[in-house]
């Protein structure tokens, strides 16, 4: 084993794993490099096989091509790591499902999708997915977590003062991200960690379909996708926004397929848009928000430090916004809830929506700062009263999260405000 569980660093997804593994006979993890996905499949095993283990000139690889049946001998759960390395792993999982009709026999992990050639079958009922995020602030211990999001979304949570919140802290959690080995690093250092990530990316994505792409062509992608965040802009605008930032030209097409390419490394996190339980005569665009699985990826791309930041609101506020909604995934996939964002040909926005198993949706406004709390309370009610008028659903709650409040508590508009470094799932 190659963790000490005594060290372990608890994770939002783990109440998940346990679950899917009493229900299926195979979970597969799957999320950005580096995010955490070995140590909580680790956690949750009891015997572990590397694909990509380089010992011996990578034997473990080519045993698994050889004769992919023999690396799942071992106690359960058997942890297989990076399956994707060798595609046939995953047939043989799915027989070997199949032949022992056991629950909780193998969890997989992958940084990457490879493409379909060489697997048969989807693993449907068999093998089931979570996607696994780089740490929110709850996790990483930089929220006290005196509010529940599941609560809050019932509309059951008792005010209570937080403290004061320092604006460089949240400058550090936004450059620092939520990579597990960039916690403890202190925020000077913490962009090279960023870096290497973004130089890795690079190298694998050749790998991805065993293609050559042009890695400067992809950087500079890379880097207009930053320029970019939080925000809906479509693949054409991304080629404009090379073209006139950096003088190069890229075409929408091999757009698409960097894209592609990114989305299967789970590079990227888009927020998609929000429109199933309206049902009123708004018409809502159907644009999805484009995030970084990192903020700190961002702030890499873009070469940013805290001074720029500081001096730079606008930019900030895209980050925070990102910042927010990772941490808003991730709670609310603990309680089955699914995120969105909302956008009306109106010119009305919801930053973040949450649909909740019930089919309730709740509307959450994001703002930096608390002078901003007045008028995203008011945007969310105007928002509420037109679905009303138009015979739609309205949110059953609708709350702001804020970056500098010192408090969570509930208006006496019905709005709820509620500090991110004090949330938890």
């Amino acid at each position: 084993m190659i963790l000490d569980k005594t060290k372990y660093m608890p994770r939002v997804i783990d109440k998940a794993v346990k679950k899917h593994l009493q229900i299926f006979g195979a979970v597969c993890i799957e999320g950005p490099k580096w995010c955490g996905k070995t140590w909580t499949s680790s956690y949750h095993s009891n015997s572990e096989f590397f694909v990509a283990d380089p010992t011996n000139n990578f034997q473990n690889r080519e045993l698994a091509n050889i004769s992919p049946d023999m690396v799942l001998e071992g106690e359960t759960p058997r942890l297989i790591d990076e399956w994707q390395e060798v595609p046939a792993i995953w047939d043989a999982i799915r027989y070997e499902v199949d032949k022992r009709a056991l629950k909780g026999q193998f969890i997989l992990t992958g940084s990457s999708t490879p493409i379909t050639k060489g697997i048969l079958h989807s693993g449907a009922g068999r093998i089931s997915k979570l996607r696994m995020r780089t740490m929110s602030l709850y996790e990483s211990g930089d929220s006290l977590g005196q509010f529940s999001l599941e609560d809050l979304c019932n509309d059951n949570i008792t005010p209570s003062i937080t403290g004061d919140v320092d604006l460089k802290n949240l400058v550090e959690y936004i450059l620092r991200g939520g990579f597990p080995s960039s916690i403890n690093t202190p925020i000077e250092n913490s962009y090279l960690l960023a870096e290497s990530y973004i130089d890795a990316i690079l190298d694998d994505a050749q790998r991805v379909e065993g293609k050559k792409y042009d890695k400067h062509k992809m950087l500079l992608l890379l880097r207009s996708l930053a320029r970019n965040e939080s925000t809906t802009v479509t693949n054409r605008t991304l080629a404009k926004d090379i073209k006139e930032v950096d003088d190069e030209t890229i075409d929408t097409d091999t757009i698409a397929t960097y894209l592609d390419v990114f989305d299967r490394m789970f590079l990227l996190d888009n927020q998609l848009p929000f429109s199933t339980n309206i049902r009123s005569s708004v018409r809502v665009k159907q644009s999805e928000k484009r995030h970084f699985c990192d903020t700190s990826l961002v702030c890499a791309l873009l070469k940013l430090t805290p001074e720029k930041l500081i001096n730079d609101l606008n930019t900030l506020g895209f980050l925070f916004e990102s910042l927010c909604i990772r941490d808003l995934k991730i709670y609310s996939e603990s309680f089955g809830a699914t995120l969105y964002h909302y956008q009306g040909y109106d010119n009305k926005e919801i930053d973040a929506v949450i649909e909740l198993q019930n089919g309730n949706w709740c509307a959450f406004e994001i703002k930096l700062g608390a002078n901003k709390i007045d008028e995203a309370a008011s945007s969310l009610l105007s928002i509420h009263n037109s679905i009303s008028k138009a015979g739609g659903i309205p949110p059953s709650v609708m709350c702001v999260i804020c970056g500098m409040s010192n408090a969570g508590y509930k208006r006496s508009d019905g709005v709820y405000v509620v500090p991110i470094t004090a949330l938890k799932n």
